[in-house]
């Protein structure tokens, strides 16, 4: 579970002026453009300084961005103001945070992997709760390889995902998209080399 330590790592490396992954969205997640339509309601979890929170509001979305950092959600805002767009942003720990049901035509998890199996467990059951039916889950994350790379995520392997993993946690939902692949990202410091990754798109 997320706690004050957790809490103060976070804000810790969200406090430069930098911003840790970059100004611009995760690369996949603007692949699937496409599959929104202007004023539906989407959840953007952990999305730390509001990269891609940012781009979606940008697509006439009406976004929930959701964070443990104070200080992301912050520089968030300011994005946001930049790019001339509407964001709202809640202080959020996804252990004890309320989901609501059928909340959302959209939930993006991009690179959420700080949850380790019991945490991803609540958040996986939290993503299919709070979806209304129909409503689209589009999920980015490392594979187990990714501990080889070294190149962004947290050196757990517990923590990663396979196609498996995600085929079983989400198997009442029908599968648009699923692929593991090797990709070079560039998202600020935080995500920059090449990368084994996983993209997942699920209707409910």
């Amino acid at each position: 579970m997320q706690n004050t330590d957790e809490l103060e790592r976070w804000n810790q490396r969200y406090s430069s002026e930098e911003y840790f992954f970059g100004l611009e969205p995760n690369e996949f997640l603007c692949s699937q453009s496409y599959r929104f339509s202007p004023k539906q309601k989407v959840l953007a979890l952990a999305d730390g300084e509001g990269r891609n929170g940012v781009w979606l509001a940008s697509l006439g979305l009406d976004v929930l961005s959701v964070d443990i950092s104070p200080i992301a959600l912050e520089k968030a805002q300011h994005l946001a103001a930049s790019r001339g767009v509407t964001l709202t942003t809640e202080v959020a720990d996804l252990s004890t945070w309320r989901w609501g049901i059928e909340q959302f035509d959209a939930i993006i998890a991009i690179f959420i992997q700080f949850a380790s199996p019991d945490l991803r467990r609540l958040i996986f059951e939290g993503i299919k709760a709070s979806l209304k039916t129909g409503g689209l889950l589009i999920l980015v994350g490392y594979t187990p390889k990714q501990l080889e790379y070294k190149t962004g995520g947290p050196p757990y392997i517990e923590n990663m995902y396979s196609e498996h993993l995600l085929r079983e946690s989400f198997s009442e939902m029908e599968f648009l998209h699923l692929e593991e692949y090797e990709a070079i990202l560039s998202e600020g410091v935080g995500h920059s080399g090449m990368s084994a990754l996983i993209s997942l798109v699920a209707r409910k």
